[in-house]
């Protein structure tokens, strides 16, 4: 079982992973296009990742919106999902 220290900073790049694509996690689970367990399961994956560290680096260094996550990413349809959901 993952720690809650874990959880917390994977919940955390997933919403700042969602952001860096112009998507409010938020607003896509009032939309409907996300459910508490398809984000519970986004972040369960993402707690799986050997590469966090990179990940708030890449993070960091985004100023503006982009296309696509990182292809490390394994979250990666998700987000194309929701992506195509916002349109």
């Amino acid at each position: 079982m993952q720690s809650r220290e874990t959880l917390k900073r994977h919940a955390g790049l997933v919403d700042r992973m969602a952001q860096a694509q112009g998507l409010d996690i938020e607003e896509q689970m009032l939309r409907g296009n996300l459910s508490m367990t398809e984000l519970e399961d986004a972040v369960l994956r993402c707690t799986g990742c050997d590469q966090p560290c990179t990940c708030e680096s890449w993070l960091a260094s985004r100023s503006a919106p982009v296309d696509v996550p990182p292809e490390y990413c394994r979250n990666t349809e998700m987000f194309a999902d929701l992506r195509k959901a916002a349109r």
